[in-house]
């Protein structure tokens, strides 16, 4: 298993940054990817980002294009989301997310980091 830990949510004006970290310990060395999720209030979890293990290659949902960065720092076992010029839109809670095995999903899940983008 993957422990994953979040921290560096917060309360931002639009148009501001945050950085998301993501510390990950355990059997770190089964990661195959890892992913940066969001839930808003009364919506469902949606992706924001991810990272393949294999080729460093990211990926990004449309509306953060050009905004986020999702980068991983192996020394550390930690991945970041560099969030710049933040929208409302953007508040949430932020989940960092590792996938271990093969195949959909992630399996592996942090508790959650709180970004507000206040108008």
């Amino acid at each position: 298993q993957v422990q994953l830990v979040e921290s560096g949510g917060g309360l931002v004006q639009a148009g501001g940054s945050l950085r998301l970290s993501c510390a990950a310990s355990g059997r770190t060395l089964s990661t195959l990817a890892m992913a940066w999720f969001r839930r808003a209030p009364g919506k469902e979890r949606e992706f924001v980002a991810n990272i393949i293990w294999r080729d460093n290659s990211p990926t990004y949902r449309d509306s953060v294009k050009g905004r986020f960065t999702i980068s991983r720092d192996n020394a550390k076992n930690t991945v970041y989301l560099q969030m710049n010029s933040l929208k409302p839109d953007d508040t949430a809670t932020y989940y960092c997310a590792a996938q271990t095995r093969v195949g959909p999903t992630y399996d592996c899940w942090g508790q959650g980091t709180q970004v507000t983008v206040s108008s």
